[in-house]
C-alpha cells in the first residue's frame, strides 16, 4: 500500500512524536520501528490505544475538524483577533492549500494514523503471546479506526477524491488519487473487514479503551459501533438498503439516552491534549445567529430545546469584519468535554433517512417525530408531501440534533445539493464545497498536478 512521498516523509521525520501519539496514557518508551521489528503483546496494546489518540488529533482544535467544518456549514464563526484568516479564508475565500492551518489542513494527521494502523496490523500478524482471538480483536479495532480516518479525509476533499495507499518510499512515486466513490467503497470494505475480525475477537480486547468508548469496550459491543459508522457511510453513498441493515445492527435504541455513543476523550494529563472548542466568552468561537432565528418554536412559544441547551446569549453583541452575533455555544462546558464520534440520536435520523428512501415513509415519519418531540420538544408533524419536503425536514432535524459536533450541516447540505441554502452574512462571503489538497501534496506531484491543486 502507498500514499504520497510527502505524507511518508512526514511520518518518517515524526516517528518520535507520532509514537507519543500512539501511546496512552503515558507509555513513552516504545517506537514504531520497535513495534514492527519486535512486536510484543504490550507494544501491540500500546499502539492500539494510540490509534484512539491519533484519530482524535485536530478534532477539537480551534482550527480543527469541528471548528473549520462548522464555519463552512455556517454553524459557527471564529473571531480570533490574532488570525483574520478565520474570516478572510474560511468565510470569504478561497481556501488556500498553501495555508496549513486552514485550506491545507485536516489531511496529514488522518493519514499518519491510517499508516500507524497498517503498521499495527502488520505487527499483530507476527506477535508471539497473543491468541488468535486477541489478534482478531486488535485487527477489527484498527480497521474500524482506519475507516473513520479515511472518512474524515473524504469529508473534507469530497469530489477531489483522495489517495488510498499509505506505505510508500519517501522518494517513490506518489500514490494515485482515486475518485470519491472508490474512497467510500474502500471505507465500506474496511468496516466490513473490521466486522469479520471483531466477530472472531473473543470476549475482550487485549488493551484498554478510553472513556469515550465505554459502551463499546468488548469486541462484541464494538461491533455495534462499527455498524453505526457503516450506516453513516452507506447513507452518504446513497446505498440506503445497506444503511438500513447496518443501522439495525448498530447500537440504535429509542429507549436509551440520545447521548449514548462513542466520543473522543480529552484530559489534562501530562502530554495529552484538550478540547479547545470551549469559549463561553465569545472571544473567538461564536455561534451563527441563524441557529436561533431559524429555530422552530415549541407549543409553549419557546425555542427548540436543542437551541436552548446548546446556544447561549452574550451580554453584548460581537462584531468582527462586518459579521455580528450575540451567541456562543454551550455544548462543551470544559476543556476535557468529550466530542461525539457518533450518537444514538444520529442513528435514529440515519434510520429515518434510510427508511424513507427504501419506501417506508411511515417509519421515517415516526423517527423524525421521535426526534422532534424528544430532542427538540417540538410538536409532531404530518406526512411528508414529497421527497423535497422530507429532505428539508431531515436536514432541519440533523442541523439541530448534531449541531457543532462534526461538520454535519456542511456535509449534509453538500450531499443533498443544498449548499446554496447556507446563509452568508455579507455579499462578499462564499460557500465553499470542499478543501483543496495541501500545497505539499501538490508539489509532490509536479510536473503532473492534479485537480484541487492551485
Amino acid at each position: 500500500m502507498k500514499l504520497t512521498r510527502i505524507i511518508a516523509a512526514i511520518v518518517m521525520v515524526s516517528v518520535v512524536s507520532a509514537c507519543k501519539d500512539l501511546i496512552v496514557p503515558d507509555y513513552n518508551n516504545t517506537s514504531l520501528d520497535d513495534l514492527v521489528a519486535n512486536p510484543t503483546p504490550t507494544k501491540v496494546a500500546q499502539a492500539s490505544q494510540g490509534l484512539m489518540v491519533g484519530t482524535r488529533v485536530g478534532i477539537g482544535a480551534q482550527n480543527g475538524y469541528v471548528s473549520l467544518l462548522g464555519i463552512l456549514g455556517r454553524e459557527s464563526y471564529n473571531f480570533d483577533a490574532a488570525d483574520p484568516r478565520f474570516i478572510t479564508e474560511m468565510v470569504i475565500g478561497p481556501l488556500d492549500g498553501g495555508s496549513p492551518a486552514f485550506g491545507g489542513n485536516l489531511f496529514a494527521a488522518p493519514y499518519r494514523n491510517i499508516r500507524n494502523a497498517n503498521l499495527l496490523l502488520g505487527a499483530v500478524e507476527g506477535v508471539v503471546g497473543m491468541s488468535a482471538e486477541q489478534k482478531a480483536a486488535v485487527s477489527g479495532f484498527a480497521r474500524t479506526i482506519q475507516a473513520l480516518d479515511y472518512l474524515h479525509v473524504i469529508n473534507t476533499r469530497d469530489d477531489l477524491g483522495a489517495p488510498l495507499d499509505v506505505d510508500i518510499d519517501p522518494v517513490g512515486t506518489p500514490a494515485p488519487i482515486v475518485a470519491k466513490t472508490e474512497v467510500f467503497a474502500h471505507i465500506s470494505s474496511l468496516l466490513d473487514q473490521g466486522l469479520t475480525d471483531l466477530q472472531a475477537g473473543g470476549t475482550a480486547f487485549p488493551f484498554g479503551l478510553s472513556p469515550g468508548f465505554a459502551s463499546f469496550n468488548t469486541p462484541a459491543t464494538f461491533v455495534r459501533l462499527n455498524r453505526a459508522l457503516k450506516a453513516r457511510v452507506e447513507a452518504y453513498r446513497g446505498n440506503y438498503a445497506a444503511a438500513l441493515t447496518a443501522v439495525n445492527a448498530s447500537f440504535i435504541d429509542p429507549s436509551a439516552p440520545l447521548t449514548l455513543g462513542a466520543y473522543h476523550s480529552f484530559s489534562t494529563g501530562s502530554g495529552d491534549i484538550q478540547n479547545a472548542l470551549l469559549d463561553p466568552t465569545g472571544r473567538a468561537i461564536v455561534a451563527n445567529p441563524s441557529l436561533v432565528t431559524d429555530a422552530e418554536t415549541k407549543p409553549d412559544g419557546s425555542r427548540d430545546n436543542r437551541v436552548l441547551q446548546k446556544v447561549a446569549e452574550l451580554t453584548e453583541p460581537r462584531v468582527v469584519q462586518g459579521i455580528t452575533t450575540s451567541y456562543v455555544f454551550s455544548i462543551y462546558n470544559s476543556n476535557v468535554a468529550p466530542i461525539p464520534i457518533i450518537r444514538n440520536e444520529e442513528l435514529i435520523l440515519l434510520r429515518a433517512e434510510a427508511r424513507y428512501f427504501t419506501g417506508d415513509q411511515l417509519g421515517a415519519l415516526s423517527d423524525i417525530n421521535f426526534i422532534r418531540m424528544n430532542s427538540g420538544g417540538l410538536a409532531a408533524r404530518g406526512p411528508f408531501v414529497n421527497s423535497d419536503d422530507f429532505i428539508t425536514e431531515l436536514l432541519r432535524q440533523r442541523r439541530y440534533s448534531l449541531l457543532f459536533e462534526g461538520g454535519h450541516r456542511w456535509i449534509d447540505a453538500r450531499r443533498f445539493g443544498r449548499l446554496a441554502t447556507l446563509q452568508n452574512a455579507l455579499p462578499a462571503h462564499t460557500i465553499m464545497s470542499r478543501f483543496p489538497f495541501p500545497e505539499a501534496e501538490c508539489l509532490a506531484r509536479v510536473p503532473a498536478p492534479t485537480q484541487g491543486c492551485t
